[in-house]
Order: structure tokens, then C-alpha cells, then sequence
């Protein structure tokens, strides 16, 4: 009896005890299984974590009227040996080149709407690839209505410019929800999630010739876009291009006096000369070679601010 009760106590003894170690090493997976979960988590969190904008992807804003718009007809080496580098972020949906809002493109014309025609952005973009390092791309968007006047970008009369625009406007205006100015900034926000801003093209003018107050209407524009986009003013020039020249008859030429005081109003602006470039038969647009030298004088302005000089 002593020997069966030893062995009961015993056997108690060591059934407690693994009972013990057993629900320590219970509790030991259970941490283990907690500190594995966290780790994890945080490391499903940093694959998931949302890419910083490429600093090396330059992004410019372009709008206006029909000559930032486009208005000569796209020619075969408009078309041939465009840049990879080169892109351009749909403004609009391109129906029948399958182009979707919002997303980027290689920077084959049309750059503003899938029925408008060459612009200076084309050669703009050219031009800036084939001066900047190979590591660097380079953005455009888009947005331009022929015929509209500077307060279709004003953010303040944009909607109500729109929404009356006159019959012949509506077709051109209405893909950009009538609010030109809405659709820019919608579009460059997208941008910056990419991408950096690093500076703005104008081409406007001929709706509001002789209007001696267009400067300050345009610096609105300007400063308007650098707030609600975050942007640094010291950092984003703004490119203004010349309407047709006198020298070759322009009709509105006398608005060239107006553009010239923009950069007394408006500090880190610009104006684009169009000395001496060709224009279409209604002296209005320029003609295809002439988009194509304007675009080349908007980029070698850019670079110079950048300090580059640019190839001949």
C-alpha cells in the first residue's frame, strides 16, 4: 500500500507540474504569435504605403484659347518619334483613341482634346526632353477653349463663364464640365501625386484685346492656382506667349502691348516673343511651323530659368 501510494503522489506530482510547463509554453505561442501579427501588420503597412511623388518627373500646366488649344492641322512628323519621356495626362476622355481622363500618355497630338490640332506644348515637351538628363520626364496637361476670355481660368467666374458661354463655345468647354478652372486644378492634384509641378504656360489674349486690366486678371489666375495647388510662387514661373505678331500682319497684335507689362504685375513671369514666327492665312493662329518655333522659344525659356542652356 505504501509503495502504490507513493506512486499515486508521485504520479500528481509530475501531472501538476507538466500541466504547468504546458500552459507557460501556451502562453509563451501566444506572445510569440502577438509579436509576429504586429510585425506583420507593420510590414504589410509599408508595402502598402503610397509612393512619394517622382522628383524627377516635371510637370507643367498649359491653358489658354485656340492657340494654346491647337489650331494647325497635326502633320506626319508631329506625329513620328515622339518621346517616351514625354507625356501628356488626358484632360478630357479621348473617345475614339481610347485616352481616359486623368491618365497619362505617351505625347502623341492632339495634347488638349481628341479634335483639336498641333499646339506649342507639342514642341514645348519636345524640346524640354531633349535638354534635360535622361533620368528626368516631362508632364503636360492641357486645358484650352478657342475663343474664351482670361475669366474661364479665373476660379471665381469660371462656372458662371461656362455655364453661359456662347453656342458656338459650348461644344468646346462642356467636356470640361464648364469650369475650366475646376478641371485644371482637379487634374494637376492628380499630378502632384506623381509627379512635381514646376511651372505654367499661357497662351491667351486675343478675347481680351485691349483690355488693360488682363495683367491683373491673369495674376489672379497665377495666384489662385499656387494656393489651392500648395505650390512655392518663387519656384513656378509662368510662361505668357505673344498673339500673333505685328511683322506678319496679326489682328490682334495690339495686345502684345498688354502681355509685355505682365511680368511688372506679376513677379516670375515671362513673355514669349513671337517675333518674326509664321502664322495661318486669318493672321489669328499661328500655322504649323509656327506652333512649332513657339514651343521651342516657351522650353528654351524654361531651361534658362533652370539653368540650362539650351542645344541649338
Amino acid at each position: 500500500m505504501t509503495v502504490a501510494t507513493d506512486f499515486c503522489f508521485i504520479f500528481a506530482y509530475f501531472k501538476r507540474e507538466f500541466f504547468k510547463f504546458y500552459n507557460m509554453l501556451k502562453r509563451l505561442f501566444i506572445v510569440v504569435a502577438m509579436f509576429a501579427t504586429v510585425a506583420c501588420g507593420s510590414q504589410n503597412g509599408a508595402q502598402t504605403k503610397k509612393p512619394k511623388p517622382d522628383k524627377n518627373f516635371y510637370i507643367y500646366l498649359a491653358f489658354g484659347q485656340s492657340n494654346m488649344e491647337g489650331n494647325a492641322r497635326i502633320e506626319d512628323q508631329d506625329r513620328e518619334n515622339v518621346p517616351e519621356r514625354f507625356l501628356m495626362m488626358a484632360a478630357v476622355d479621348y473617345e475614339k483613341m481610347g485616352r481616359k481622363k486623368g491618365e497619362w500618355y505617351t505625347a502623341v497630338p492632339p495634347l488638349c482634346r481628341e479634335t483639336t490640332n498641333l499646339t506649342p506644348v507639342d514642341y514645348f515637351g519636345r524640346t524640354m526632353v531633349a535638354n534635360l538628363p535622361e533620368k528626368v520626364r516631362v508632364g503636360i496637361i492641357c486645358v484650352a477653349v478657342g475663343g474664351c476670355k482670361i475669366e474661364a481660368f479665373m476660379k471665381d467666374r469660371a462656372q458662371e463663364y461656362g455655364d453661359n458661354a456662347a453656342m458656338w463655345m459650348k461644344n468646346w468647354i462642356k467636356p470640361y464640365d464648364n469650369n475650366c478652372y475646376q478641371r485644371l486644378v482637379e487634374l494637376a492634384k492628380e499630378a502632384q501625386k506623381v509627379g512635381v509641378i514646376k511651372g505654367f504656360l499661357m497662351h491667351q489674349g486675343e478675347s481680351n484685346i485691349d483690355e488693360e486690366d488682363w495683367p491683373e486678371k491673369v495674376k489672379y489666375v497665377y495666384e489662385t492656382l499656387i494656393e489651392d495647388l500648395g505650390l512655392d510662387p518663387k519656384k513656378t514661373p509662368l510662361l505668357a506667349g505673344e498673339v500673333v505678331n505685328a511683322d506678319v500682319q496679326g489682328r490682334s497684335a495690339s495686345m502684345n502691348e498688354i502681355i509685355a507689362k505682365l511680368p511688372e504685375t506679376l513677379p516670375n513671369s515671362y513673355v514669349i516673343s513671337s517675333k518674326g514666327v509664321t502664322c495661318g492665312f486669318d493672321h489669328l493662329h499661328f500655322d504649323a511651323a509656327g506652333y512649332r518655333e513657339m514651343g521651342r522659344r516657351y522650353a528654351n525659356q524654361m531651361l534658362t530659368l533652370m539653368g540650362i542652356t539650351p542645344k541649338e
